[in-house]
């Protein structure tokens, strides 16, 4: 109790140049762990580029090995090829590949860091409602990212590889439009699968409530199927196999907010 009521006293007299202290620390932390996995990714960069992206121009990748089998729709290789057109084009992008992976790799440590200065500035109530918020904000940010890179990131390199307006015209990407169109895809589809946590957190704070996502359920399937269109090449199968989890999520969103309202109404009574 003593040790309690020391640490207490101790955040109270924290500076605003003390909180800022702690904040550099926290980012600095943070960049020492992306740094440290950003230059694992570097070493293996021709392994990560040639297994992990260029395998997607292939009928051997596993999302359409799989599409084969199951649905019988099977692909070709991509009569695609790929060029850089900057001195430094294929220096950036590995460094910017390296990076970002590094960020997506840190993730949880990252988060785990900023959580880390924000908590103690709430109260009692609020940290137990964001109790194990890093664990489930990781688990579903790597689902999303694996979402992203199995399903969505192939089916557009496969489509738009394989299109052409004429047979005249060939397809030759530079690797700027290659690599561009698979991390953004990817590292979005991260971000969307965080839709269950916002949902919980904004029902606890009062913005959002189970009646209010029901009643605008259908509107929210239009934009799933038009953000669907968007992000994946405009087939049909494509864009019904990416709207599918995305509508899940949705109404995963509609279940925990109902039930985090009537765990409120439990906690009031």
């Amino acid at each position: 109790m003593y040790t309690f009521a020391i640490t207490m006293s101790e955040e109270k007299r924290m500076t605003f140049l003390d909180h800022l202290e702690e904040l550099r620390w926290r980012l600095v932390r943070s960049a020492i762990a992306i740094v440290v996995v950003a230059t694992v990714l570097w070493i293996f960069q021709e392994w990560i580029m040639d297994n992990l992206f260029l395998s997607m121009k292939s009928p051997d990748f596993i999302t359409f090995e799989l599409i084969c089998r199951f649905f019988g729709i099977c692909v070709e290789e991509v009569p695609v090829e790929l060029q850089s057109m900057k001195v430094t084009g294929q220096f950036s992008y590995a460094l910017m590949m390296s990076i970002l992976g590094g960020i997506v790799l840190s993730f949880p440590f990252i988060f785990y860091q900023i959580w880390s200065f924000v908590k103690p500035g709430l109260r009692q109530k609020e940290k137990k409602v964001a109790s194990g918020i890093v664990f489930y904000v990781s688990i579903l940010f790597f689902m999303g990212i694996s979402f992203g890179y199995f399903i969505v990131a192939p089916l557009c390199i496969q489509f738009f590889g394989s299109y052409q307006v004429s047979k005249k015209i060939n397809n030759i990407f530079t690797i700027n439009s290659y690599m561009s169109t698979i991390l953004s895809t990817v590292f979005y589809s991260g971000l969307l699968f965080l839709l269950p946590v916002i949902s919980y957190l904004f029902t606890r704070i009062g913005v959002l409530n189970a009646a209010f996502l029901r009643k605008y359920r259908k509107h929210a399937i239009i934009g799933i199927l038009i953000l669907s269109a968007i992000i994946t090449p405009p087939d049909l199968i494509s864009q019904v196999i990416v709207s599918i989890p995305i509508v899940l999520l949705y109404e995963a969103g509609i279940l925990v907010s109902a039930r985090v309202e009537k765990k409120m109404k439990n906690e009031a009574a």
